[in-house]
């Protein structure tokens, strides 16, 4: 199985990128003796419609053309449901044992993800109430991805 994240916006150099960048390559590493195939990121550029309505449509248009039939997609959205690290791990090992093609993470723009593509999803998540910027999601995102691998591993990175 695949997994592939898409998000709105795109981050700069920096320690975001650098770290998310590092928790992609830790994945890869463990992954791929897990049966996963790597971890892709792609990018959008935020929409520049003047309307959040039109925004969030141009930008679930957009995602829509890189999410590949029988994937599960996951949205992110703080009205999603909050799951522990090792019931994320095992809804990911399920995906896999059932040869889910792949697992498509969707991390919206600053107006949120279209209804219509959320309820899409089989997985909404949520990182808790608060609003986090974009930048530290996909962080966040990438060590749960990183740390239900070591779960799934058995790894002792994941002590609870």
């Amino acid at each position: 199985m695949r997994l592939t994240v898409i998000a709105i916006g795109k981050l700069k150099q920096g320690p975001e990128r650098e770290l998310a960048e590092r928790y992609r390559a830790r994945f890869d590493d463990i992954g791929r003796k897990l049966g996963f195939r790597g971890l892709d990121i792609h990018e959008i550029s935020e929409s520049r419609a003047r309307e959040a309505a039109a925004r969030m449509a141009e930008e679930a248009a957009a995602i829509a053309t890189l999410v590949p039939d029988g994937s599960a997609l996951v949205t992110l959205d703080e009205r999603g449901k909050s799951v522990d690290s090792a019931a994320f791990a095992a809804q990911l090992g399920r995906w896999r044992d059932e040869s889910v093609p792949g697992t498509i993470f969707v991390i919206g723009g600053a107006d949120g993800l279209l209804p219509e593509l959320r309820r899409k999803a089989k997985l909404c998540l949520s990182f808790g109430a608060a609003t986090w910027p974009h930048q530290m999601v996909r962080v966040m995102l990438l060590e749960q991805i990183y740390r239900a691998a070591t779960i799934l591993a058995g790894h002792p990175y994941h002590r609870a």
